[in-house]
Parts: structure tokens; C-alpha cells; sequence
């Protein structure tokens, strides 16, 4: 036989070996992927946010994942728990700030900015501070604007880092140079002009 004939003979061997196997194969892909939903449903797996996939760990692994995190929160103080249960926080409250939103229009427009941008821009500042309303954060914004052309030091951020501290907004103008007559007038004005907003 031919060295050509014998290349020819083993390619096809070959072949037809991939062809038997490729049911396998596939098969094989799909649960390396998850395989969906469950019960045909289709729709995304069991759970949401944060939490999603935890649960389904411990099975998993037969328990051992439970332990993992136990010696996780033990070996770094608590921090792993308080990283948890602030994502969560955060979590919680962008939904919020996604129902106020969808519900009121009018408060991106207020701001002069998109509701995509707003979101995208309280989402950053729950990263630094997870407690962080989204009532606040519009309200931060709105007296920045109305408030930083006179107070140069009145600015968003200033506010949010005040709010951070655990100081109210009032408590936060009045540390940034208004007194408090001004910071009582500053705030009144926001919230009217962002209830209009959302009216």
C-alpha cells in the first residue's frame, strides 16, 4: 500500500472516529454551560444578585464551600460578611433607584443628564457608599448644581463624602460655608425643583 493510499485511510479512520463522537461531544458542551434554565423554562438560573449561585455552591461541593466562606469570614474579621452584606445594600438600592426612574422621567431630565448616565453615576457612588439613597443622591446633585457657582466647595461629591460620614445634607452645606437659614432654603429649593421633576 501507498504512503498516499495509507494517509488517505487514516484521515478517513480519523473522521469517522469524530463523527461517532460528536453526540457525546455536544452533549458534554451543554452541561459545561449549565444547560439553561430547568424544566424548560428557559429563563435564568435560580436566584438573583449576590446571592445567586451561593446556595447551589454548598451542594455542589458537597458542604465544602460552606466552610470556605465560614474560614473566609473568620480569617479576615467579619470583612468578607461586611462586603456581602454591603453589595447586597447596594444591590437593593439600585433597584430602587431603577423603579424611581421608570416611574419618574422627569427626575434625569431635572438634572440636566440621562437616566442611563444618572444610574451609571449613583452606581459608582454606591461602590463608595452602599448606605447611599437614591433620594440623596439626587438631592446632592441638584444643590451642587444650584448651589456651586457661589460655593465652589459645594460640590456632589463633597455632599455625598458629608453623607458618608453619617452628617445629614443640612449638617454637610453648613460644614461646606452656608449657615443655616441658607442650607434650610438650599434644600427646600432642591426638593421642589426635583418633586417637579418627577411629577
Amino acid at each position: 500500500m501507498s504512503y498516499r493510499s495509507l494517509a488517505k485511510l487514516l484521515q478517513t479512520v480519523v473522521l469517522f472516529v469524530l463523527i461517532l463522537n460528536l453526540p457525546a461531544l455536544a452533549a458534554a458542551q451543554g452541561r459545561g454551560r449549565g444547560g439553561g434554565g430547568g424544566a424548560g423554562t428557559g429563563g435564568p438560573p435560580a436566584g438573583t444578585g449576590v446571592d445567586r449561585g451561593l446556595g447551589r455552591s454548598s451542594d455542589a461541593s458537597g458542604g465544602r464551600a460552606d466552610n470556605g466562606r465560614g474560614n473566609a469570614s473568620d480569617r479576615s474579621n467579619g470583612r468578607s460578611d461586611a462586603g456581602l452584606n454591603n453589595a447586597r445594600l447596594a444591590s437593593e438600592h439600585l433597584k430602587q433607584a431603577d423603579n424611581e426612574l421608570r416611574d419618574n422621567p422627569g427626575i434625569a431630565r431635572t438634572l440636566h443628564v440621562s437616566a442611563n448616565a444618572l444610574r451609571s453615576q449613583y452606581q459608582r457612588a454606591l461602590a463608595a457608599n452602599p448606605n447611599l439613597k437614591f433620594g440623596q443622591f439626587v438631592a446632592a446633585t441638584r444643590l451642587a448644581q444650584n448651589l456651586g457657582s457661589r460655593f465652589p466647595n459645594i460640590t456632589r461629591s463633597a455632599i455625598l463624602a458629608g453623607l458618608a460620614s453619617g452628617k445629614s445634607i443640612g449638617r454637610t452645606l453648613q460644614d461646606l460655608g452656608l449657615n443655616g437659614h441658607e442650607a434650610k432654603e438650599a434644600k427646600k429649593q432642591a426638593e421642589r425643583e426635583i418633586k417637579r421633576g418627577g411629577d
